[in-house]
């Protein structure tokens, strides 16, 4: 039953509850806005979304694991209603160029997936073509078989994937291949297989096993980063181990980074990976400066110059 609310001529509002009176302020304008507090279920929710917003950029990243959580969320709610409600498969490709941050978004799905019960784990086991491709005929499958089984419970994370078809027909990398394959079906709900690699080699990739493509119902790009998000990386890193750029130091660097993403290319770049390479060289270099000059007040502990930057190809 609605509670009866009167109007004061002192602008408060008067509401019964429960047969007591209780007086509260009104704001103007004359709307009370009351906010919705997120429910306690969705707490796994709101701590991989702050981790998800410390990342620079990937906004269509971060859009679709809230997609994601959303599906298997109500998904779990038509089943405690008594509608059909079948198990997804969650594998998952990851498209784009290294250093965007694919291995770090698997070990946030991992995280997730586990607060949500998905997952019994939740951890992630890293692979590439040597840890699945043998030496021998039958090699190759036990190989991966023992992969699998290491990541039950959680995610199969094989960076490179497509290295595994390079070789040809007789390649045992096609062994890895088809071994992957059955056990994505066999095992579908008990670990999640992450495949990343660029996105020209990941779509030639998915050819060479006619079960491949519809077993990956979820495919992520993740894009280059610009010049303002390789800057905001930086800062970043550097705010994390208490250094900063000078302004002349900030300008060189913004000024290099434009210049070689145009002379390396797009497809080529190591985006954040670039970044961090940059960071450590030119902290040691910092480093042999303050030695040689025998200065060390806290600002030029703190600050790299222009003359410290070292760039990948100096």
């Amino acid at each position: 039953m609605d509670q009866p609310m009167r109007m004061k001529s002192n602008g408060q509002i008067s509401i019964m509850l429960n047969s007591q009176k209780r007086t509260i302020h009104k704001e103007a304008p004359e709307s009370i806005v009351v906010q919705k507090a997120i429910p306690a279920e969705h707490t796994a929710l709101k701590e991989i979304e702050t981790e998800l917003g410390a990342l620079v950029g990937m906004e269509e990243m971060k859009r679709t694991i809230k997609e994601i959580y959303a599906w298997i969320y109500v998904n779990k709610k038509r089943e405690e209603s008594g509608l059909k409600a079948k198990k997804q498969a969650l594998h998952m490709m990851f498209k784009g160029n290294p250093g965007t941050g694919k291995t770090t978004v698997a070990r946030l799905v991992g995280k997730l997936f586990h607060k949500m019960n998905v997952l019994s784990k939740g951890h992630l086991i890293e692979a590439e073509r040597a840890d699945l491709v043998g030496e021998y005929i039958g090699h190759t499958a036990q190989k991966t078989r023992d992969l699998v089984k290491k990541a039950l419970g959680g995610i199969l994370f094989i960076d490179e994937a497509y290295s595994l078809g390079r070789g040809g027909e007789k390649d045992f990398g096609k062994e890895a291949i088809d071994t992957l394959v059955k056990h994505m079906e066999d095992k579908q709900h008990e670990f999640i297989l992450i495949l990343a690699g660029y996105s020209d080699e990941m779509e030639y990739f998915l050819t060479l096993n006619p079960g491949l493509h519809s077993r990956f119902p979820l495919v992520i790009d993740f894009p280059d980063y610009n010049i303002d998000q390789l800057m905001e990386i930086a800062h970043i890193m550097l705010k994390e181990r208490e250094y900063s750029l000078s302004h002349e130091a900030e300008r060189r660097l913004r000024e290099h980074l434009v210049w070689i993403k145009t002379i390396i290319g797009e497809n080529h770049f190591s985006n954040g990976r670039y970044i961090r390479n940059i960071i450590e060289k030119s902290i040691r270099a910092q480093a042999m400066r303050l030695l040689m000059n025998n200065s060390y007040d806290r600002y030029e502990l703190m600050t790299l110059r222009s003359n410290d930057l070292i760039f990948e190809e100096d």
